[in-house]
């Protein structure tokens, strides 16, 4: 059995988490490090049998930016490709399909998108005295709740699962927020963990994609259902 293989992978470095904006919906380009970071995993993964036969990313431009430069590493190339993207690129074993995604969007922060926690401060300043002093959770105008947020990661993960089969190899690039959404979701949590993701850091899991409905014994087969990698980085992209 070839399983199903997913490929979860975080942005590189933006010039929104080097100014320390709470970013959710608002794009901002890669850093020149980030840049470095999604070259270097792309290098990486161009010398594994890591070839990817579908690619689904964030529409956000450090999600996009990530994966141009990704590119540009899988290919030997040394410059960045051109955003946006194509729907379909020639890779080692083919064209793969490129499909940009509304539900791998980062969080949404509402009226805090792409603010820092100083100018949240300047025009809600007792809304975020109230988040800084409560862990209950608190509505931000126009923000998505944490449920939606779950629902959200939920429907794109049904989604993986209904399109693709065993022998599919899959990445997906996607946000901090969201990313702690789709791994409780694939991991069957009924809640998300707080976890610090590093920026291009990836999440490798295999699963046996025609007994994943299995209702009996199989559900709790591990070699059914496999982690390989989690949060992982290598030096380069470590530098964040």
């Amino acid at each position: 059995m070839v399983p199903l293989k997913l490929l979860l992978i975080r942005h590189g470095q933006s010039q929104g988490n080097v100014d320390g904006r709470l970013e959710g919906w608002h794009s901002t380009p890669l850093t020149t490090l980030g840049q470095q970071q999604a070259l270097a995993l792309g290098q990486r993964l161009a010398k594994t049998d890591w070839d990817p036969t579908h690619i689904y990313c964030s529409p956000l431009l450090r999600a996009t930016a990530t994966l141009a430069s990704m590119l540009a590493g899988f290919t030997g190339q040394s410059q960045a490709m051109p955003v946006p993207l194509p729907n379909r690129i020639p890779l080692r074993q083919g064209f793969v399909p490129i499909q940009l995604r509304e539900d791998l969007k980062e969080l949404n922060q509402g009226i805090f998108n792409g603010l820092t926690w100083a100018e949240a401060q300047t025009i809600a300043p007792d809304l975020c005295h109230h988040l800084e002093t409560n862990l209950d959770w608190h509505p931000i105008p126009q923000a998505e709740t944490p449920a939606q947020g779950y629902r959200r990661a939920q429907h794109f993960v049904d989604h993986l699962l209904g399109q693709h089969r065993n022998g599919d190899r899959v990445w997906v690039i996607s946000h901090h927020g969201l990313l702690q959404q789709i791994l409780a979701c694939l991991m069957g949590c009924d809640r998300p963990w707080g976890l610090a993701i590093g920026h291009t850091a990836l999440f490798e899991f295999w699963l046996d994609r025609d007994r994943w409905h299995d209702p009996g014994p199989n559900r709790f087969n591990t070699a059914l259902w496999q982690i390989k990698r989690w949060n992982h980085s290598d030096p380069v992209t470590k530098m964040d």
